[in-house]
């Protein structure tokens, strides 16, 4: 009865996570229509809070076995989605706009895959009682996202190594991911899922500093920082945590 009770209770969380985060994406989307937000700064505003509005959502879930997996179903609805649009099956001009660098249909099979497959991950394989899940969330959605709204507003000092990338740019991001990450380790601990300690906040510290290292270099415009910040993020926080 206990297991029936819980899969029920995931159902209902599923629905609701679901239905906010599809919510939140058709919110961006009307604004992108609109204009109201230069395409740029939509794009980043969509990048740092569809990842974290959903990691708010997981403590609604029990603690059985399906409960990562049912929450995982908003995520995958979005790859699913990304490749049909990255292939030119489905047409969304809105979603194109709100979510590409270009208006280009084929780029959400590069950045916006690969930020919807890391959401998936993080929340089936290492879930809410992982510090790494919180890290790589975290340093994609707050560090990375906050890393381009400020460096192209006060990255006027490029980085001697990579001269599209700023020391404002660089120090944003290291902030707000490090920020984040600990912000939401006290959030989880209100629910017992995480233990506050100056261990785990070293330990974001650190993820933070090697994800925003990795992203300053030209290797990360090569590949898609969406792709090799969320790696380093997990490669750096299985090690520290």
């Amino acid at each position: 009865m206990w297991a029936q009770e819980a899969v029920a209770r995931d159902v209902f969380s599923s629905a609701i996570t679901s239905g906010v985060a599809l919510l939140l994406l058709r919110f961006w989307e009307e604004l992108a229509k609109r204009g109201v937000f230069e395409q740029t700064l939509s794009r980043k505003l969509v990048h740092i809070s569809v990842g974290l509005t959903f990691m708010l959502f997981w403590p609604m879930f029990s603690s059985g076995e399906l409960a990562p997996f049912l929450a995982a179903i908003a995520p995958v609805f979005n790859i699913i989605r990304m490749i049909f649009l990255g292939l030119g099956i489905w047409r969304n001009d809105a979603i194109v706009k709100s979510m590409s660098r270009y208006g280009d249909y084929r780029e959400l099979l590069k950045g916006p895959l690969f930020y919807a497959c890391t959401i998936t991950l993080a929340t089936t394989v290492f879930w809410r009682t992982s510090p790494v899940a919180i890290a790589a969330v975290c340093n994609l959605c707050a560090g990375d996202g906050v890393a381009d709204v400020i460096g192209r507003r006060f990255g006027r000092v490029k980085l001697p190594y990579n001269s599209s990338k700023s020391y404002a740019g660089s120090v944003a991001m290291a902030a707000a991911g490090f920020l984040a990450s600990v912000g939401y380790m006290y959030y989880y601990s209100l629910f017992g899922f995480v233990e506050v300690s100056w261990g785990k906040t070293l330990g974001f510290l650190l993820v933070s500093l090697a994800a925003t290292a990795v992203e300053s270099l030209p290797i990360s415009s090569k590949f898609d920082d969406n792709l090799t910040v969320p790696l380093t993020s997990f490669l750096v926080g299985s090690l520290v945590f």
